[in-house]
């Protein structure tokens, strides 16, 4: 976005299409000075038993096979879109839209996304609908390249649709404000999507035409593609969501399934109180779930984050939304996929270190994926 944003009534014109509302932003400037406020969860918190965690069967399982050809029937009768989350710049790649940065080849990450989306749903003669969350940041640069590249054909039509945006804040509850003096917008975290999925239209459009699944993920995990025998695993576990959860490795930091008063739900890395061992939970989230599409069509009541930013050497407030914490308000079940080999589903790309080091792994993830269906 190139026009300059420095009034509230500037806000209100230029990012209104992008759901930013005077109301909202009031109420995280009056949540700005409270650095104090805990995000820890309250309540018993347990670790879940491992009967509660299913497991894909192996590529090349009669498990798999036959799941995988419940789900090419699925996609076969119309019954299955795709989220791709696109709304993030990529700082590390020189701050330009990470959607179209080149990942193989000179393909660029919606592409092979999109790719993988085609060749499933010819596999499986169907119809498959793509649905990418862009932000205000990012809406029209991805809008131009589905164009320029031609993204989407007679079975995999292409629709993009933002997610929502705010003004940050600085310590004291004003308006954070640029070394060049304009206002600093921000999108309000993927915890958004219902919200967006309802406000434009795409949630309705899709259920009204039959879609019952929508299966989300990252547009950086390359290896979270559209596997019919996922599709048909979380029809069969019989939940509102099926996350995947990937075993847990040194490093990894974020959010994990647990317990909270008996609730199995997706508790995000720093809401675990300081005194509970996160290192008893053997897997980790990795943003990509299904839905029942059906059970989204409400206002949740997500909470807001206040998170702390360096922005040109400054801190500067904002308040983010998670969309894995709808597994405490919707029946949930957990998968553990594999994150090595040519059935690998978490092959996160953070920068370009990480797609340097992932590139053979990407290709044979990604040949493997238009290979099988």
């Amino acid at each position: 976005m190139s026009t300059a944003i420095r009034s509230i009534d500037d806000a209100v014109l230029h990012l209104g299409p992008y759901g930013f509302t005077t109301e909202a932003q009031a109420t995280f400037a009056a949540r700005a000075t409270s650095p104090g406020q805990t995000n820890a969860v309250t309540g018993a918190l347990a670790v879940m038993g491992d009967d509660a965690v299913s497991r894909l069967p192996a590529l090349g399982s009669p498990e798999r096979e036959a799941l995988r050809q419940e789900g090419l029937a699925l996609i076969k009768a119309g019954k299955v879109g795709v989220v791709v989350l696109a709304g993030g710049m990529a700082t590390r790649f020189g701050g330009v839209v990470k959607a179209v940065v080149p990942a193989l080849g000179d393909q660029s990450f919606l592409q092979l996304k999109a790719n993988d989306i085609t060749a499933v749903a010819a596999h499986a003669g169907g119809k498959v609908p793509l649905f990418v969350m862009s932000s205000f940041s990012t809406h029209e640069v991805i809008k131009a390249h589905v164009a320029e590249k031609g993204i989407g054909d007679e079975n995999v039509s292409v629709e993009v649709f933002p997610q929502k945006v705010a003004l940050r804040l600085n310590p004291e509850g004003g308006l954070f404000v640029t070394e060049s003096g304009e206002l600093s917008p921000y999108a309000t975290g993927h915890g958004d999507l219902t919200a967006a999925l309802r406000s434009s239209g795409v949630l309705t459009r899709f259920v009204d035409g039959g879609g019952t699944t929508l299966f989300m993920t990252n547009v950086d995990n390359l290896g979270a593609t559209l596997d019919p025998a996922m599709v048909a695993l979380h029809h069969r576990l019989g939940g509102a969501i099926t996350a995947e959860v990937v075993e847990k490795l040194p490093g990894d930091a974020g959010g994990a399934p647990a317990l909270l008063d008996g609730v199995p739900q997706i508790i995000e890395g720093f809401r675990f109180p300081t005194d509970f061992d996160q290192t008893r939970i053997g897997v980790f989230n990795t943003n990509t779930f299904f839905f029942d599409a059906t059970t989204l069509d409400t206002d949740f009541p997500l909470p807001f984050y206040r998170v702390e930013k360096k922005v040109e050497g400054k801190t500067a407030i904002q308040f983010e939304r998670l969309v894995g914490e709808l597994t405490a308000l919707l029946p949930s079940r957990f998968v553990v996929v594999p994150r090595t080999g040519e059935d690998a589903r978490f092959i996160p790309v953070k920068d370009p270190g990480d797609l340097d080091t992932q590139q053979a792994l990407i290709a044979q993830v990604t040949a493997s994926a238009r290979s099988t269906g």
